[in-house]
């Protein structure tokens, strides 16, 4: 990665220690832009600390001129504590991945304003008022600007990273860049492609009413399979630079704003992966929604709405892809030379809708192993953990993971994004039969 991709970093090596709020505002307040974008003594700045995610310290700091948003990584998963290691290099990834998604999708990521490698830390823009999606979603809220702006954020990151964009010397300089991140990988390619299909110490669900559906996965030899194909594909498909926990928990919203956040997980890896992430919490979302009734039909709107969703994301996303594409790419992949005439451009643009088609499918896999993993796996969300009635909850799930599985396995029932929401639509009110 060029100097001219990590223009904020400070030079200053600083030994790693956890900033506790005091030592934060002491760190703050020596560093000049920070100090004057907050304003007033650093006495007065409020600082709370605001992370309920799975792994890093985050602080939100208030001066008498403005905020900021301040995030440390610490050694270890904080869903788990210190008996789970994990190296702090991966502030460093999540920084150069920010850094590069601004060029690439101005407007989309929160703009970084300092960053210190010793100490893991990111200080970014305070995204005010902004909410966590998956919050809002849980809420029933709508959101009309996202399917643009997450699909233009897919689309840009994703295609100039690839070999359609880049000479083959600049994606392996890419490649190399984060190929030291495999610590965060190893953790999706354990959380994700692994542990929900066999006994794994930290694996939990909606027990007792899920304990028959868990021994079906475990004893499940076609979605061993499946899952087993799409783990070799995220470990060995280095196709873009991707977020790699592009989930709704990672993208904060307004009505007419969105930042996606978090790419701390980010590697050349299968773009399939990112795409798939975003349907699947759509999915869950829709799913879960039933859980959250007040009265029957309370939220059939929000409901169409979501899927409705789920088809304009990817047809938007594979639309705007294409467009990229047919604007004269220029990486290594697909020399024009090579489609000279009228005869090359028609076999081309051939070639340009099988490509889709085979990033179709694997993002319908992705996102069926990110549904399972929610569900059965160590880090699940609030779309179905704050439907307060166990068995309203496990209910949805089943229905989630009875769409996961064949999205995984029935690969050939699944050609159109119409063939995803017309199952899940049809699965909407489908009574599992529960354990317990």
């Amino acid at each position: 990665m060029s100097s001219a991709h990590r223009p904020l970093a400070d030079p200053r090596q600083e030994d790693y220690r956890i900033l506790h709020e005091p030592d934060l505002r002491d760190y703050i307040a020596r560093v000049p832009m920070l100090a004057a974008g907050l304003g007033g003594e650093p006495s007065s700045w409020a600082i709370i600390e605001v992370g309920d995610g799975n792994l890093n310290l985050v602080f939100i700091v208030k001066g008498a001129r403005g905020g900021i948003a301040v995030k440390q990584a610490l050694p270890y998963v904080r869903l788990v504590g210190e008996s789970w290691p994990l190296p702090l290099s991966r502030a460093h990834y999540e920084y150069l991945a920010l850094t590069r998604q601004a060029e690439l999708a101005p407007g989309l990521v929160p703009a970084v304003l300092h960053h210190n490698d010793g100490l893991a830390l990111t200080v970014m823009e305070l995204l005010e008022p902004h909410i966590i999606m998956r919050k809002g979603l849980v809420a029933a809220t709508q959101y009309p600007r996202f399917v643009d702006d997450i699909t233009t954020f897919m689309a840009r990151t994703l295609f100039f990273t690839s070999d359609l964009a880049l000479s083959a010397a600049e994606k392996k300089e890419g490649i190399a860049a984060f190929a030291g991140n495999h610590a965060l990988c190893k953790i999706t390619e354990d959380l994700i492609f692994t542990d929900p299909y066999r006994i794994a110490e930290q694996n939990r669900w909606t027990a007792p009413y899920l304990d028959g559906l868990a021994a079906a996965l475990r004893e499940d030899m076609e979605l061993h399979v499946a899952i087993s194909r799409l783990k070799l594909k995220f470990m060995a498909s280095p196709e873009a630079l991707i977020h790699g926990d592009l989930h709704t928990g990672s993208i904060m919203v307004t009505e007419s704003h969105t930042r996606v956040i978090d790419p701390e997980f980010a590697f050349y890896g299968p773009m399939g992966f990112d795409v798939g992430a975003v349907l699947a919490n759509l999915l869950m979302a829709y799913f879960a929604s039933a859980g959250h009734e007040r009265a029957p039909g309370g939220r059939q709107a929000f409901e169409g709405w979501v899927l409705e969703t789920v088809e304009q994301v990817w047809n938007e996303f594979s639309r705007k892809f294409l467009d990229l594409w047919r604007g004269g790419a220029a990486g290594d992949a697909y020399p024009l030379s090579l489609f000279a005439g009228q005869k090359g451009a028609a076999r081309l643009e051939t070639e340009r809708q099988a490509y889709m088609q085979r990033l179709f499918t694997d993002a319908v896999g992705f996102a069926a192993a990110k549904i399972i993993r929610r569900i059965f796996g160590l880090a699940h969300n609030i779309d179905f953990e704050l439907i307060e009635d166990p068995r309203k909850r496990a209910i949805s799930e089943a229905r989630a993971v009875r769409l996961a599985r064949a999205m995984m396995v029935e690969t050939e029932a699944f050609s159109v994004i119409a063939d995803v929401t017309g199952a899940a639509r049809n699965l909407r009110d489908w009574q599992p039969e529960l354990s317990g």
